[in-house]
């Protein structure tokens, strides 16, 4: 698996406010996941589909770091 091109820039990162544990690759989905967030006042059910992209891109670099452990360790 590869690195997703989804990371967004520092000066992103900083304007959006995000802390520094969650400026990863995926941080340009949590952007636009917080950004949603805030125009409809956290309601659950309007920002489905922002949240599911954050998630998933969350377990797939989980995967990725963990197959790349594995591969370092067998080494």
């Amino acid at each position: 698996m590869s690195v997703p091109a989804t990371q967004a820039t520092e000066s992103e990162m900083a304007k959006a406010r995000l802390p520094i544990e969650y400026r990863d690759v995926c941080s340009k989905m949590l952007i636009s996941l917080n950004k949603c967030r805030g125009e409809t006042f956290y309601l659950p059910w309007k920002c489905e589909n922002e949240r599911h992209e954050y998630e998933k891109c969350q377990y797939d670099d989980f995967k990725r770091r963990a197959a790349a452990k594995k591969a370092q360790d067998e080494e």
